[in-house]
């Protein structure tokens, strides 16, 4: 059996289950490179036995609905590749957005200050607190999640990645205000999908459902840190969050009860939707 013929087989069975069929040439491109193969000068060579059976048992899982990035047990997040399982989201592209607004805005306002103080709240995997405390060591970042199999997840992708990220356990903002703790920069990519939103069963069957889904409206856990954030924040502290692409209204309306005299904004990801809010103070 050659890689070309193997790859074939997966596409063909992964469209007839209805499910992603380019995920079936991505598989064989991970477990290549991780077994230092050139796949496209091997094409037409013969498949090792041993990376032949682990691609049938990924492409089984993922005829499955199972993603792709819990058969790999990793996603690639800003460089990064972060551990994944089924306790945790799996960091999606829109999120690296988030971080390259946050580090741009890091610069625009405390980039003269030798330390700077970040929450990540609702971390899961860890991939924003962990990626903004690579990316700039200025930002002392402490990230906390209510899930203690996510913590889990986290720590070991800070301390495989080589972070200084602090965690510690409990619901959005509370673990912070029981600690007496105050921090200059606010992110937040909170669960936001409203109860009765439909979704792709690979999504709903898999991954973390305290991770995807935020209430009624998608906006409980934003109402929540709203609420409590003036308890947490420096003067002149600003807060980042993720959001849905139909959210930004709703939000900026929400946000400026609690804001009034702040300078709240919508940004745009890459594909021109609505994606990220910002509240500076």
């Amino acid at each position: 059996m050659t890689f070309h013929r193997l790859i074939n087989e997966g596409k063909e069975r992964l469209y007839k289950a209805g499910q992603g069929e380019q995920a079936a040439m991505l598989y064989m491109v991970e477990l290549c490179q991780n077994a230092h193969i050139d796949l496209y000068s091997q094409m037409d060579e013969e498949i090792p036995e041993e990376i032949q059976t682990d691609y049938l048992e990924g492409i089984h899982l993922m005829e499955q609905g199972e993603p792709l990035s819990y058969v790999l047990g990793y996603e690639c997040f800003y460089g990064y590749n972060f551990k994944v399982n089924e306790d945790v989201l799996i960091p999606r592209p829109e999120t690296e957005e988030l971080v390259a607004l946050v580090l741009q805005l890091f610069d625009d306002h405390f980039g003269d200050k030798e330390s700077v103080q970040v929450f990540d709240v609702a971390t899961g995997s860890g991939a924003i607190g962990i990626t903004l405390n690579l990316e700039e060591p200025k930002m002392n970042v402490i990230a906390s999640d209510i899930s203690k199999k996510a913590l889990i997840v986290a720590k070991e992708n800070n301390d495989t990645l080589g972070a200084h990220v602090n965690f510690i356990c409990g619901n959005m903002l509370d673990p912070f205000i029981e600690r007496n703790l105050t921090c200059d920069i606010l992110v937040c990519n909170p669960p936001y999908i409203p109860n009765e939103e439909k979704m792709e069963k690979s999504v709903v069957n898999y991954e973390p459902h305290v991770a995807l889904f935020g209430g009624e409206d998608g906006l409980k856990f934003y109402r929540d840190v709203f609420e409590k954030a003036h308890q947490v924040l420096n003067e002149h502290a600003f807060l980042a969050f993720e959001m849905g692409w139909n959210q930004g209204q709703a939000l900026s309306k929400l946000a400026r009860e609690y804001f009034p005299d702040a300078k709240i904004t919508i940004h745009k990801d890459m594909s021109k939707k609505d994606r990220m809010f910002t509240i500076e103070r």
